[in-house]
């Protein structure tokens, strides 16, 4: 996929003219039925961010993971082997969740050398392999080789562990990814290990906060706090340098000078203090030398906000860190929330105090982005304007990631259908 520089009179989005100007159905976000499809056509079909390779340090390490929207919970494992694979989380015997603690349909991690159903005490190897049955005397010729764990798929990319809900994935992990995110290989994820984990149930369609951080435009109406007073005048509006879609995924890249580099009257007394804010830290660890970042070449580089289809991101600010967020659907209307934040490890008293920093800032951040979120859920489900919602060209990236959903559900409709 080629990239594109604006021009000073141009269009993004006339780069893709598939995608078209005009204006935009959002009916795929308040309809009980599209929804119904959409959990068919995607998430039981797409590749589906589950984890990092941190969370499974070691042979034995496993967490499960509930994924409601495709009415599944998965269990991750590294076998005594290192290798990461994943099983349904279902006992074979008589269909008792395998993994579970006090409620069971809270996650869990943990270390172990087998698993045991709690309900008749059947066990399996990390492998997935059935290794015993209790009383199996009493069983008719059942075939032990033939009960294991049922299998998920499950690939690793730049440490990022996915599964795949269907029979046969129709392309590999790496295919589905495309260049533009397999480019990050270079990237040193595997180097930011400080972690900060947040979730949030949120009573709006999980498309609506994913469009939240796609377009730059909002930015000066709901993100004006984030301005000290003195900068606020300044703030007419935010546009960003570079746009760029490859397949089913996108990304976003911003631009801004270096935040210790701002006027002190630009800066809040705690940024000063901290050495750190929304941007991260100011003192930059030391990463060594990476690639992928910044496809662009935009000068000033602040951040790349990388969008995997269908509910995966990646942001990486060029001060030295990354944050992920997913969004998870659990019903036409509501969706979880899920954020993480990652650093190299801190050294010292301050750095950890300016990871924390940006980490507070960070959530005021999301909450300000949230806050809009199910009064736009509420307006949708009016159908007052009738679907007619027009979209600017930096809005450019909702555009696609809504015509992408559609011609998954389109495609997946054509193939039950025989077309």
């Amino acid at each position: 996929m080629p990239r594109f520089s604006k021009p000073d009179e141009g269009s993004w989005t006339a780069h893709y003219p598939d995608l078209g100007t005009g204006t935009v159905d959002y009916e795929d976000c308040i309809s009980p039925q599209f929804y119904e499809a959409e959990r068919k056509a995607i998430f039981k079909r797409a590749w589906l961010n589950v984890g990092r390779v941190e969370d499974v340090p070691r042979n034995g390490s496993y967490f499960t993971k509930e994924i409601e929207v495709a009415n599944a919970s998965i269990l991750v494992v590294r076998d005594q082997q290192g290798q990461v694979r994943a099983f349904y989380n279902i006992c074979r015997h008589r269909g008792n969740k395998l993994v579970w603690n006090d409620f069971p349909r809270e996650e869990t991690s943990g270390n172990c050398r087998q698993f045991t159903c709690k309900y008749h005490a059947w066990r399996y190897s990390l492998a997935g392999d059935l290794t015993f049955i209790q009383q199996e005397e009493e069983f008719f010729d059942v075939d032990k080789s033939k009960y294991g764990l049922v299998p998920v798929h499950c690939d690793v990319w730049a440490g990022f562990i996915f599964v795949n809900l269907s029979k046969e994935p129709t392309e590999s992990l790496r295919d589905f990814l495309r260049p533009m995110v397999t480019s990050l290989e270079g990237y040193p994820f595997e180097r930011m290990t400080e972690r900060y984990d947040f979730a949030a149930d949120i009573n709006c369609n999980w498309k609506l906060f994913i469009d939240a951080f796609q377009e730059y435009y909002h930015v000066p109406a709901l993100h004006s706090q984030e301005a000290t007073p003195a900068a606020r005048p300044k703030i007419k509006g935010f546009e960003a340098p570079h746009y760029q879609i490859d397949g089913p995924h996108r990304m976003v890249s911003t631009a801004s000078s270096p935040r210790h580099l701002w006027p002190p009257d630009y800066q809040y007394p705690i940024e000063i203090a901290t050495r750190s804010g929304l941007f991260g830290p100011w003192d930059k660890p030391d990463l060594g030398d990476y690639s992928g970042v910044n496809p662009g070449k935009v000068d000033q580089w602040a951040a790349d906000n990388f969008q995997i289809f269908p509910n995966l991101e990646i942001l990486i600010w060029e001060s030295g860190w990354y944050l992920t967020y997913r969004f998870w659907p659990t019903s036409a209307t509501s969706h979880r929330f899920e954020g993480s934040l990652y650093f190299a490890p801190a050294k010292t008293a301050s750095e950890r105090i300016a990871q924390e920093s940006a980490v507070v800032m960070f959530k005021e951040f999301a909450l300000q982005d949230a806050g809009t979120l199910v009064g736009t859920q509420q307006g949708l489900e009016s159908r007052a304007s009738k679907g007619d919602f027009p979209l600017n060209d930096q809005e450019l990236l909702v555009r696609h990631f809504h015509k992408s959903v559609g011609d998954w559900v389109d495609d997946y409709q054509r193939t039950l259908a025989g077309v």
